[in-house]
């Protein structure tokens, strides 16, 4: 399997959307620590400022930090080796980890997000949602960091009756005892440890709630449904749907995403909370499948879920999210859900 940078479709993609977020200037000669670098939502952070600095003369520092030195050089290739870039070992289910470089800004993507992880380690979801955030709050207080971003989830808004996108401030019901709900519980919790860190300690960070993000930057390994589609269909093979496929999504592209949590690190309100979502992209889970089967020419097959499958499956049938709040610090995005599906599935085309 080749680099991402080795499809010239993706390097047009990060030059649109780096031409999308004027304000990443902000961020030349600062330091930006990334947990997760390497992961679906945070390397396409990681690619963003590369470009960045790839075709600017002042730089980003870019400080990637995860379990393996191994991930990172598979994942970002020769960049590992360039001076604004730097490794840091961090594990999030960890209070204990020992990060020696400063950072001006935080990004917090490290946790368990595959439906497999979530069911099998339920107990390490929980911890990196939490433990491993509050070393990081620590971090910052200690290495007076301008400000953290954590990513939370829109499945903290748990289930609610109408098709209307969620709002932030809107909580529905998350079953307590449901060994799934590690995930969402652990994310609600980070969230409150962020507000009380900012009126205990002056910390101060800001929260993104991302809808069903998909894009290229996954990997072949990623068993989220988006995930598993696109590489289906990229490989020409047909697409399996393992349930009626009606429960509505916000679904948003990984390079959106990723301009979005730029633009509410450098603008968001300090203590809130912003929904990632596309409005071009909310759909169903049936709809985004017979995209992927579209861009893949390849046919969509029904098949029935094993009960172990079934124990994994996101429990809301509505995540849809209104972003009106992130649309009113200047962010839009550039992929609609056919425009962003097709960009996906030829990326991958290219790598594989």
């Amino acid at each position: 399997m080749k680099l991402l940078y080795e499809s010239q479709l993706w390097i047009d993609s990060l030059d649109r959307v780096i031409n999308n977020i004027p304000q990443i200037k902000e961020l030349e000669g600062k330091s930006v620590l990334i947990t997760g670098a390497a992961g679906l939502v945070c390397s396409a952070v990681t690619d963003i400022l590369i470009r960045y600095n790839e075709t600017h003369d002042n730089h980003i520092n870019i400080v990637a930090a995860g379990r393996w030195l191994e991930e990172m050089t598979n994942r970002f290739g020769a960049y590992c080796e360039k001076d604004y870039f730097s490794f840091a070992p961090y594990d999030a289910s960890k209070s204990d980890n020992e990060i020696k470089k400063h950072a001006d800004y935080i990004i917090h993507g490290a946790s368990n997000a595959f439906p497999s992880a979530i069911i099998n380690e339920p107990v390490e979801t929980m911890l990196s949602n939490f433990t491993g955030l509050l070393y990081l709050l620590n971090y910052a207080k200690d290495n007076n960091s301008k400000r953290l971003l954590y990513i939370s989830s829109s499945e903290i808004y748990g289930k609610k009756e109408s098709s209307e996108p969620y709002k932030e401030g809107e909580y529905g019901y998350v079953d307590l005892l449901n060994p799934r709900s590690s995930y969402p519980v652990g994310k609600r919790a980070a969230e409150t440890l962020c507000a009380s860190y900012a009126q205990e300690y002056g910390v101060e960070s800001v929260i993104v709630r991302p809808g069903h993000i998909y894009g290229p930057t996954a990997t072949p390994m990623d068993n989220r449904a988006s995930s598993a589609f696109a590489y289906a269909a990229a490989r020409g093979e047909n697409i399996e749907l393992k349930s009626d496929g009606k429960q509505l999504r916000s679904y948003c592209h990984c390079l959106d995403c990723a301009s979005a949590m730029i633009t509410v690190l450098l603008d968001g309100k300090k203590i809130s909370a912003y929904n990632i979502s596309n409005p071009d992209s909310i759909i169903s889970i049936k709809e985004m499948a017979e995209l992927m089967a579209k861009a893949g020419n390849v046919k969509l097959i029904q098949v029935e879920a094993t009960d172990q499958e079934k124990k994994s499956f996101n429990l809301m049938d509505n995540s849809s999210l209104d972003s009106k709040g992130l649309e009113e610090i200047g962010w839009k995005g550039i992929f609609n859900a056919e425009e962003g599906i097709k960009e996906t599935v030829n990326v991958l085309k290219d790598i594989l």
